[in-house]
């Protein structure tokens, strides 16, 4: 069973900084893209970045904002969010997708207050 877990989040008013982690297994690390998705109340699902071994993806209105990296060392990838709006308010999930698997983290709330 792969597992991934997350870390960070939390309450943070417009125009700050939180940071996420999310620690999953080698198997996991080595051969899966990873990413970051959020889901707003009444919101579907909506991806704001991944990346691979060498590219990164943003969603346009992440863009210049918020950083994915990952490292590998520690079978860890992280989110930077800087410049928070109220609406980034949202559950961020954690995403680690296969060829054949995907597996979610337990989700963790961001609220940005105005």
């Amino acid at each position: 069973q792969v597992q991934l877990v997350e870390s960070g989040g939390g309450l943070v008013q417009l125009g700050g900084s939180l940071r996420f982690s999310c620690a999953g297994s080698e198997r996991v690390f080595s051969s899966y893209a990873m990413g970051w998705y959020r889901q707003a109340p009444g919101k579907q699902r909506e991806l704001v970045a991944t990346i691979t071994s060498g590219t990164t993806n943003y969603a346009d209105f992440v863009k210049g904002r918020f950083t994915i990296s990952r490292d590998n060392t520690k079978n860890t990838v992280y989110l930077q969010m800087n410049s928070l709006k109220p609406e980034d308010t949202a559950v961020y999930y954690c995403n680690a997708a296969g060829s054949i698997y995907t597996y979610w983290g337990q989700g963790t709330q961001v609220t940005v207050t105005s």
